[in-house]
């Protein structure tokens, strides 16, 4: 089925969809690049995003699609990682309308929901009532139902709760054309009679149960299917627990109840859309343990995972040494297996847990009850899908045989088997996954990017196949088959089995509309590869990537489609993505940005190292740095760097927008706000002489209201008041004239950043009082030191790159002392841009090695020092920037030690330095700021102090909330000023 090429074609078929659909129809750039790829290796260019509000927009949307010969893809989450969720054709986004839980029957443990729910949202709606829905695959907080029952998703706790096809009762489903049928749950066997079944005597029915009346019509073909091919069906599917590759034809076999609904789960949406589905809920347990068991490798792991199962845990789950970066909290071992336990009580889970502990032939083993223990040990496993993309060397991996399974018995000797082909082949890979299923992930050090690793990655795909096929076990055990392993299904099944599978799709949708190229006769497994229309040489840039080898390009190919950044979840401790969460747009995810420089990047960069004719003509964004599609999702990043941690692959989407706006706006007119608030530095240190005349006129708000509008500062936002006195000025003064000499542990010098400098000098003053306090004299690092943080924010970075030399050069020889540095923002420039921008030069690596934290260098330099005793609750905001560069531990440890007592919220303030000032950004900057800050501010009780070490957060506190946040230095002195009672 061919997509409509030429203009007048798009336009006829953008026309006939907005008339019959009242979603949103996108057959632009955005839209399109944001489809092309999901969390596989594949890329396909759709026609455009049609966004149905409803089942009858679904219906009304295939309708229009078939009478216009157009394919479709109905897409969730898009973190398929076979393919499934790409194509040439119409995607529909069933996550922006169709989200609605119908209902939640607690009786009948039963939900009724649309396609586009969020996993955890029903899991939220269920547990008031003591429910979950069993299957939980990684991605829980942002895959939805309809992706699950698509790629009849498993999770971890399949071994107790099975997968979503044994989950799932009924489905309305909407074909291609238009038309919609209910299927419902299988039957009792003895409902259906057929010939040559003991037992079982009589003729076909006219109407197999489930379907009532609406199977001749709707779907001609399929009783004589079932008729005619028994023995097959009950003779070439193997069992085992996680067989999902192909379709669950032996699911509509008499003696299984003629189960539509679960010949349909896995279909990969080859068939047709989900529109509502009723799913089965289980009793979640009121408590759970976790029993981690060391074992001296994979495979012994792998070989005692079996034995568990008799104890009836709720999930075993395995992983190796290569894949725990980080082994602190885990018990002796090479390998582990994590075994949960449920129970009524606490002391029912630990004690389920210690019987599996006595149990297990373990080298090591401990259990765990804290539920924070556990969540941190749970989240090594959810993130591996992105962890595992890269090796420990930095090496990149990726997905394609992700998840076989075997029998739980064969899976020991299949890991070690498993192995030795890896070697056989020189690659390397990290397996885990669910080893009571016997179901394995790994992601591989495949080279897709050459043609001899491309096709090394054939024969070891073909060769591992028939590993797979040895050991009993199917190609897919989990995320289906997509375009990854259809192609291999005949080693598994044989050309009969398969040629049955496209008789199947064929009686659904005769037009061969709904996904094509997938399941059934299926595209080959190294076409459409997503790296094929990158550029063949690094493109030019400014930032040094130095953990991608210097290439723009890596850099980008580092997103691969898990999505974590998508998860509408409050941020909790973590700070990743807070303008997707406040505005629910793909485009304003951390993926959605990396899809759209990506294809950036596949429209030849702006010339540099242009991929092949075949790649250009599939090309979505064709002007490169030029990109409005690319500015424009950029534009409400807020350069929080979150993504640099809570990202599991790392992507640092603030230093890929500042590269953009470098070149996207070289040579060009920029934004007033880059000229001003970009530039702020300048304009501070040139203001400062006038700081009263100014703060004056800034109260005449017709003289404020102009100002704001020319430098385009949004008008609904304060001027900051500028302070009397500079912090450098009052410490200089402070000191007085004359020379002092001080030995070097007796000195701190302070880093004078333009915030605290020009705009919040008694957060200075108060960090001197407190480093006197410990024993240390407080100087300034240097006069007209900048770290170049707006110039970076802003792309401005030839500017930032002079900015940093000349800083550079006016450190001279006090370049590698400790520096104190007060603001969170400014540290992570320095820490982070300055050597990235710099990499050629020594002394930006030893200036960022140098840089503490107040908390940090009290920690290191005055080791001994008591601060004094507060004994207060505190609320407030870890700063973005801490979270993600610095880390905040020395901070937590120095407020234990103060009495200050409670825990600051994650999240982006939504100020975020420039990005909340200027104009068209009020709304997501209130809406970050609404998320998880100002909520946890106005439920703290009297008396509690809100602490924020960042000047953004605490504008935005004051102008947002009323409320006045201090910095930690501010607190601690003034408890030294009080001193004890």
């Amino acid at each position: 089925m061919a997509a409509p090429q030429n203009p007048t074609e798009r336009a006829e078929l953008a026309q006939a969809l907005r008339t019959e659909v009242r979603g949103e129809v996108d057959l632009g750039a955005t839209a399109r690049a944001l489809t092309t790829m999901d969390a596989s290796n594949y890329r396909r260019v759709p026609i455009g995003v049609v966004a149905p509000r409803d089942a009858d927009d679904v219906a009304a949307a295939l309708a229009v699609c078939r009478a216009h010969g157009v394919p479709v893809v109905p897409r969730g989450g898009g973190t398929s990682i076979a393919g499934q969720a790409t194509g040439t054709g119409i995607v529909l986004d069933l996550t922006r309308h169709l989200r609605r839980i119908v209902e939640v029957d607690p009786a009948a443990r039963t939900a009724v929901v649309q396609p586009g729910v969020i996993l955890d949202e029903l899991r939220d709606a269920a547990a008031p009532h003591g429910l979950t829905f069993g299957p939980d695959p990684s991605t829980h907080s942002r895959c939805t139902l309809g992706g699950m029952i698509g790629n009849n998703s498993c999770g971890a706790h399949s071994v107790a709760w099975g997968t979503t096809a044994d989950n799932t009762h009924a489905l309305t489903v909407a074909r291609y054309g238009g038309d919609t049928l209910r299927l419902a749950g299988g039957t009792a066997p003895e409902a259906l009679r057929l010939p040559g079944l003991p037992g079982l005597p009589g003729a076909l029915p006219d109407a197999l149960p489930g379907l009532p009346g609406a199977l001749p019509d709707a779907l001609p073909g399929l009783p004589e299917l079932i008729r005619t091919n028994l023995a097959l069906l009950r003779t070439r599917f193997p069992e085992l627990p996680r067989r999902i590759s192909g379709y669950a034809l032996d699911a509509l076999l008499p003696e299984r109840g003629t189960d539509l609904v679960r010949a349909f789960c896995g279909s990969e949406g080859t068939l047709g859309v989900v529109t509502e589905a009723t799913v089965r809920l289980v009793e979640a347990p009121a408590a759970r343990a976790l029993a981690v068991l060391g074992y001296a490798d994979e495979a012994a792991a792998a070989e005692a995972a079996p034995g568990l199962l008799p104890h009836h845990p709720l999930t075993v789950e395995g992983m190796a040494a290569d894949l725990v970066r980080e082994p602190a909290g885990l018990p002796r071992g090479g390998a582990w297996l994590f075994v949960e336990t449920g129970g009524a009580t606490p002391a029912e889970a630990r004690a389920h847990a210690e019987r599996i502990l006595r149990a297990a032939d373990a080298l090591d083993g401990t259990v765990v009850t804290d539920p924070a223990g556990q969540r941190a040990l749970w989240r090594i496993r959810e993130d591996a899908a992105g962890t595992a993309t890269r090796m420990p060397d930095g090496t990149e991996a990726w997905p394609g045989w992700e998840d076989c399974a075997v029998p739980p018995a064969r899976l020991g000797p299949y890991l070690r088997d498993f192995r030795a082909l890896l070697a056989e082949h020189g690659l390397r890979g990290t397996p885990y996954g669910h080893f009571g299923d016997g179901c394995i992930h790994v992601r591989i050090d495949f080279d897709l990017l050459s043609p001899p690793g491309v096709a090394r990655f054939r024969r070891f795909s073909e060769e591992l196949a028939d590993l797979v096929v040895a050991h009993g076990g199917s190609l897919s055990g989990e995320h289906g088959d997509g375009q990854a392993r259809a192609e291999l299904l005949p080693r598994m099944y044989g050309d009969e089995l398969v040629a049955l599978f496209a008789r199947f799709k064929d009686i659904w949708d005769p037009d061969g509309g709904m996904n094509p190229g997938i399941l059934a006769r299926p595209a080959r497994l190294d076409e459409n590869l997503r790296f094929e229309v990158l550029p063949k040489r690094p493109v030019d840039v400014e930032f040094g990537y130095p953990h991608d080898g210097g290439d723009f390009s890596a850099a980008v190919r580092r997103c691969v489609g898990v999505a974590k950044c998508r998860t509408a979840e409050p941020a909790g401790t973590g700070v990743m993505c807070p303008s997707f969460r406040a505005t629910g747009e793909e485009a304003h995810s951390t993926r959605g940005r990396a899809r759209l420089l990506h294809e950036m990047l596949a429209g030849t960069a702006g010339g540099a190292g242009a991929a092949d004719d075949a790649a250009e003509a599939t090309a979505v964004i064709t002007d490169g740095w030029r990109s409005t599609e690319v500015r424009d999702a950029l534009d409400l990043c807020l350069s929080c760097k979150g993504c640099r941690t809570d990202c599991p692959v790392g992507v640092d989407m603030a230093t890929y927008k500042a590269e953009f706006l470098h070149h996207h706006y070289r040579r060009r007119l920029r934004p007033a706000s880059h000229y001003t608030m970009g530039r702020l530095p300048t304009w501070l240190r040139l203001a400062a002489p006038f700081a009263p005349a100014l703060n004056a006129l800034a109260r005449v708000r017709l003289l404020a209201a102009l100002a704001k509008r020319l430098a385009g500062i949004a008008p609904e936002r304060g001027i900051p008041v500028l302070a009397r006195e500079t912090f450098t000025r009052w410490l200089n003064r402070r000191w007085g004239k004359g020379t002092f000499i001080f030995s070097n542990d007796e000195v701190a010098m302070v880093w004078p950043d333009t915030f605290t400098e020009h705009l919040s000098p008694e957060v200075g003053r108060a960090a001197v009082r407190v480093l006197e306090a410990a024993g240390r004299h407080s100087i300034p690092a240097g006069r007209g030191l900048c770290c170049g943080l707006t110039y970076v924010s802003t792309g401005q970075l030839g500017k930032a790159r002079k900015v940093m030399r000349r800083t550079l050069d006016r450190l001279g020889g006090t370049l590698g002392a400790p520096l104190v540095v007060l603001e969170p923002s400014c540290a992570a420039t320095l820490r982070t841009d300055l050597p990235e921008l710099l990499p050629d030069d020594p002394r930006s690596a030893e200036l960022a090695s140098s840089v503490r934290t107040l908390a940090q260098y009290l920690e290191e330099y005055a080791p001994d020092w008591q601060p004094p005793r507060l004994d207060r609750p505190v609320t407030g905001q870890t700063h973005c920037h801490q979270h993600a560069v610095l880390g905040d531990a020395a901070e937590r440890r120095l407020r234990e030690r103060a009495g200050l007592t409670g825990e600051l919220s994650g999240g982006c303030c939504g100020l975020a330095g420039n990005f909340g000032f200027e104009r068209g950004h009020w709304d997501v900057s209130v809406a970050c700021a609404e998320e998880t800050l100002l909520p946890s501010v106005r439920v703290a009780e009297p008396g509690t102090e809100t602490l924020a070490d960042g000047f953004s957060c605490r504008t935005q506190l004051e102008q947002l909330g009323g409320v006045r946040a201090r910095h930690l230095a501010e607190l601690l002195a003034e408890g030294l000023e009080e001193g004890p009672e």
